[in-house]
């Protein structure tokens, strides 16, 4: 009998984006967040991981079609304790996605709740027919 190899692989904690892709204001580490996407008959429902933040740190904006979520967290420091381990460093979040046209983007809603963004994209209604009268001149 063959014994085979043991296959490890290495994950990242998190992925870190690439700095070159933004324009950073912060001198801090800025981590992709793990995102959910969901579909309905109604809406499409994003629900990103952005622990440490709240209302006041979010930034969500929509422009040309691209949703961007900029989340900042604030340094957490415990007077009186010093931190000897930590197993992920702490750093802002954004993500961005591209939006089709089947989105109202007039009825986009986001909420924030326990470190969970949930952004909700309701479809757009389908475009009707619609006859159009041919005239002469």
């Amino acid at each position: 009998m063959t014994q085979q190899k043991e296959k490890t692989l290495d994950i990242p904690k998190q992925e870190a984006a690439k700095s070159e892709e933004m324009e950073r204001t912060r001198d801090r580490k800025c981590y992709i967040p793990k995102t959910d996407i969901y579909e309905t008959k109604e809406e499409i429902v994003l629900i990103a991981d952005v622990p440490g933040t709240s209302e006041d740190s979010l930034d969500v904006t929509l422009e040309k079609n691209i949703i961007t979520i900029n989340a900042y967290v604030d340094e957490m420091e415990t007077e009186g304790i010093k931190r000897i381990y930590s197993e992920y460093e702490s750093g802002d979040y954004q993500r961005s996605f591209k939006l089709s046209d089947e989105i109202d983007q007039s009825k986009i809603k986001a909420v924030v709740s326990n470190g969970e963004l949930r952004l909700h994209l309701p479809k757009a209604e389908p475009v009707k027919a619609k006859k159009i009268k041919v005239k002469t001149v």
